[in-house]
């Protein structure tokens, strides 16, 4: 697959729909790529656009969202889910859980909800690829949503002059950005000086947590583009 997870946002109602769509594209590894007011509208978008994951409300007309989510099994799509729904009784929570939701937000939510559980979602498409055995250590982490940090990250002890929280937050902005990315990209990113991405990201790379791609243009110097090494 590619880094980037395609969304289609199934929600009735337009304000809630675009705050969501919103929301979800303020994550550089997501896209929405469709969206629908109902259930059947829905099913129908997921043949003809196959995406990666939906985003799905429950009361809608036509086809709600617990219905919707059965099609969704019965027919077999190899797609995830994830439920965003003012429904907060335990029967219907545990319904959309046993038929296969990766996660379930109750609204009104805040968007370090949304993005945390989307964080874990990339991880978990990030870690499970096609025709790949996987260990109980990955398995673990995808089921339980313990983010590790990587190896070398977590054996060594942060150096003087750099601070943990922003290295963990250089770490997870790399993760979540398809691609290589430059100390100016994740300056602008994550709202930090250039000078201190290049300093973060350098230590990242001597640790061998990152990759390091020179590219050379056609005039000036060339530009140093890191990117997180696969386990």
């Amino acid at each position: 697959m590619t880094n980037t997870i395609r969304v289609l946002l199934i929600e009735d109602d337009p304000m809630v729909q675009e705050v969501n769509k919103q929301f979800i594209e303020r994550l550089p590894a997501f896209t929405v790529i469709d969206t629908a007011s109902n259930g059947l509208a829905g099913l129908e978008k997921i043949r003809t656009s196959a995406p990666d994951l939906v985003i799905l409300d429950i009361f809608m007309p036509s086809l709600n969202g617990i219905d919707t989510l059965y099609q969704i099994r019965k027919e077999q799509f190899d797609v995830d889910v994830i439920i965003i729904s003012a429904a907060n009784d335990q029967k219907t929570i545990r319904k959309m859980i046993q038929n296969g939701a990766f996660d379930y937000l109750i609204k009104p939510f805040k968007f370090e909800r949304l993005k945390h559980t989307l964080e874990q979602y990339f991880a978990f498409r990030m870690e499970v690829e096609p025709n790949h055995h996987i260990s109980q250590t990955q398995l673990d982490r995808i089921l339980f949503q313990n983010e590790t940090p990587p190896r070398s990250v977590q054996k060594c002890v942060v150096p003087k002059g750099l601070n943990g929280a922003t290295l963990e937050q250089v770490t997870k902005f790399i993760k979540m950005t398809p691609g290589s990315l430059s100390a100016e990209e994740v300056a602008d990113g994550i709202g930090i000086a250039r000078v201190t991405a290049r300093r973060y990201l350098e230590y990242l790379h001597n640790e061998d947590v990152l990759l390091l791609d020179v590219q050379y243009g056609s005039i000036g110097r060339p530009v140093n583009r890191y990117r997180l090494k696969k386990p």
